[in-house]
This record gives structure tokens, sequence and C-alpha cells, in this order.
């Protein structure tokens, strides 16, 4: 309970509160307060009130939820959404975004390209995202300067990259950004090995004793494509996932994006390892890779969390729609209507992706002594009427422009739809003369 005695710097009334931990639950007409950045009070609309509050919201219709976690991104290709859509993988990559990369890739585009995802993502109501792209610097300082929080993966590679002349500068550049930003309250540093096809043993050797020094995550794409596999089983004589477990890389910290092929064995090592798995449901539609059996993970005990990927391939950031994908895919997959019903799906959204990123004992969920991460949905409009079940109607009803407002560690960052600490205008005019640059090129 908080103290009665010091006021609150912020109290929210919305008219349901979804805490997600305790899972299933919804609030009616109750309260959530906030001092120094932190959740200091959950109480029924009446207790609350009794406390004193520098400001205090009325949400009439709104449903407050933890802040979406996107726990898989390549923000600042943002720049290049649309380029080259209705391809296959290794097409998309190795015809297209490869070369694009290699034309256009520099500090600049990271820092505006990153910008366009963070605004983007905020308007969607994402409070956390993980990013892995090149320049991780840059886009670190691009997270710094907006408020949003953010895991930034270390791109590691056998060949040259864009701000690397090869893995080892890749990794040293790293480790000065790690230590640059340990003790920052919003950034995590993890390392992002890029795929098991790219990224050969001694290199992820050296991925697993730095990460298990520093205690940092492993942010890494995984089975993604059959063809990914069958090349891994004809080139190391196993699946990448169980190459992966042969080096040590598999544990708590270990975070599988997109695995669209498991089998038993597969199964058996993430539940064994206790590694999360991230769901990029609409990429992996679009680009025809598979589909990851989201609801025999969840009942093997599988951490699941959920991405969008990048938006070159998505094509957007909306991580509320992605969770509307994920819970028809996921039932579609399973042949069953009951799998990943909307108050897990929206669990995957928050405190799965707080737990796949290692931040679960700080966001995720709406409980005493968390950071005040915190999205409001507003649930008045004609499409959600009327409301039987308020996270049933966000997760299948709602559309990301029902996000009003978006708190991370206390602090405003959507105030009624409109971004508080970043400039919109000059966003947009920004990101189309990218726009007209890149496409002058490539046509």
């Amino acid at each position: 309970m908080s103290d009665l005695s010091t006021p609150l710097d912020l109290l929210l009334l919305p008219t349901w509160l979804v805490p997600v931990e305790p899972a299933g639950v919804v609030w009616k007409d109750h309260a959530l307060g906030v001092r120094d950045g932190r959740i200091v009070l959950l109480a029924p609309r009446a207790e609350a009130m009794r406390h004193a509050a520098r400001e205090i919201r009325e949400l009439p219709g709104h449903l407050l939820a933890p802040g979406l976690i996107n726990a898989h991104g390549h923000a600042a290709m943002s720049l290049f959404r649309g380029l080259a859509d209705d391809l296959p993988l290794l097409a998309w990559l190795k015809e297209h975004i490869w070369p694009a990369e290699a034309r256009w890739v520099d500090e600049e585009f990271v820092r505006d390209g990153t910008e366009l995802a963070i605004a983007e993502q905020i308007k969607g109501g994402i409070s956390c995202f993980s990013d892995m792209y090149f320049f991780p610097e840059v886009a670190s300082e691009r997270v710094h300067r907006s408020g949003i929080r953010a895991q930034m993966c270390i791109p590691v590679l056998d060949f040259p990259t864009p701000g690397a002349r090869d893995a080892d500068e890749a990794l040293r550049k790293g480790l000065e950004l790690f230590d640059n930003l340990k003790l920052h309250p919003r950034i995590k540093v993890a390392f992002g090995p890029h795929a098991p096809y790219s990224v050969g043993d001694a290199r992820l050797e050296n991925v697993r004793v730095l990460a298990e020094e520093l205690d940092a995550g492993i942010h890494m794409h995984v089975h993604e494509t059959a063809f990914e596999v069958q090349q891994s089983l004809e080139l190391h004589g196993m699946r990448p996932l169980a190459r992966l477990a042969r080096l040590g890389l598999l544990g708590p910290r270990f975070q599988a994006v997109h695995l669209t092929q498991v089998n038993d064995e597969d199964l058996g090592l993430l539940v064994e390892t206790n590694s999360s798995v991230i769901h990029c449901p609409e990429s992996n539609l679009k680009l025809a890779s598979g589909f990851c059996p989201v609801e025999r993970l969840w009942n093997a005990g599988v951490n699941v969390a959920i991405g969008t990927d990048g938006a070159a391939s998505n094509n957007d950031l909306d991580l509320l729609g992605e969770t509307r994908t994920a819970a028809l895919l996921a039932k579609a997959v399973a042949g069953s209507a009951s799998a990943l019903d909307a108050h897990r799906a929206l669990r995957m959204a928050t405190l799965n992706g707080a737990r796949a990123l290692g931040l679960e004992e700080e966001t995720g969920s709406l409980e005493l002594g968390k950071l005040a991460d915190l999205v409001a949905f507003d649930l008045s409009r004609l499409a959600q009427q009327p409301i039987y079940d308020p996270v049933s109607q966000l997760i299948y009803a709602s559309t990301r422009d029902c996000v009003q407002h978006l708190w991370v560690g206390g602090k405003q960052l959507l105030d009624a739809g409109r971004l508080t600490r970043l400039d919109e205008e000059r966003i947009l005019a920004t990101s189309r003369t990218w726009g007209e640059r890149i496409a002058g090129k490539v046509h």
C-alpha cells in the first residue's frame, strides 16, 4: 500500500485495469498510482481517491495494461519498408536487402531509421523493444533521447558489415557499448549473432563466453526456414538448435527468434535449457517461412514472446496487430479454437517479452514495485461495442489507433495520441527524403 503522507506523482483511473500477473484478471474501476517511476498503488477507485496526487488522469472507457514489448526487430530497416515485397526470404535478402544495406546503411541511415521506428512503436503502445541492427551505438543514442526502453543487440556475422570490418571489430565495439551503457536505466546490451548459417562455431564460442561473463542475452534468428534446417543437417550433421546446444549457447539468456521448424528433439532442448522463443508471425507469413507451433511450445512450458521483425518484411511495427495475428494463427496451427486465448496473447506481448529479455523483475506486468511502463487503450469506439471481455475486444476488435497514452518509467511519451518527446513532422519529412533517395537509386 502506498504511503498516504507522500503525494503520488500520477494517479490513473481507467475503466479496466489488466495487470497480466496474476493471469487472466481484469479489475474494473480500479486505480494505479505512480511515484518515482514505479507502481506504488493498485486499489479500488474509492480507496485510491484518498491519496493525494500531483496529477490525476481520468481514463473513462480505457483499458490500462503493461506497455507492449516488441521482442524482435531491426528498427532502422523501417527506411526499407516496402522496398522488395512478395519475395522468398533468401531472394529477398541476397538480391535486394543486403545490396541495399551495402549501398545505404551508415550512421545517418541508422539514426533516422531508428527514430522513425521508435516513433511508430510509441504510437502503437510499445514501451520496450529489442533491436538487432548495425551501428547499435547510434541507435542507442536515439533510444536514450526518446525515453523508450530497449535491448540493443550487437550484430555478429562472419563477414564485413556496415560499421564493422569483421566480427572481431563488431564485438570490440559491442563491448565498449556494453561498458558505456551498463548503468543506463532503460537500455540493456545483448549479443546478436545473426543466424547459425552466418556465424561459425569459433565465433559462437566467443559470444557464449562473453555473454556468460557479462550476464548478457543472446538474440539469434534460429530455424527460420526448413531450408536452413536442411542445410545445417548437410553441413554439420545436426539441426541448428542441436548445434547451438552443443556449443553451450542455449539457456535462460538465449532468445530464439522465428523458430518455425520444431521437432521433438528441438522442443526437448528448449524445455531443458529454459530458452525463450520469439514468435514473428506476420514476417513468417509474408516470407512463407513457416509456422511457429506456439500452443505446443506454451503447453510444454517454453516462454514464448512476440516480435514484429523489421518493417522491411512485415511491413509495420504494430505489435497489437501482430498479437492478433499470433492468436488467430495459433488456433489454425494447433487445430483448436481455444489455443492462445486473448489473455495469453496479451501476456505473450507483455510479461513473456520481458522474461525473454531478462526484464521480468522490472516490467511486463502491473505489480507493486515494478517500473511504471503503461499503455492506455481507448475501447469506447463503435467497432468495440458491446464489451463483454475487454481483453478479447482489445485483441480481436481493436487496432493500434486506439492507443491513447504511453508511459515508460512513469514518464509520458504519448499523450492523447501525440508524441511528447519526438517531432513527428520532422521524422515524416526525413523519412520521405530517404525514400526519394533510395527509390531514385533502386529504380
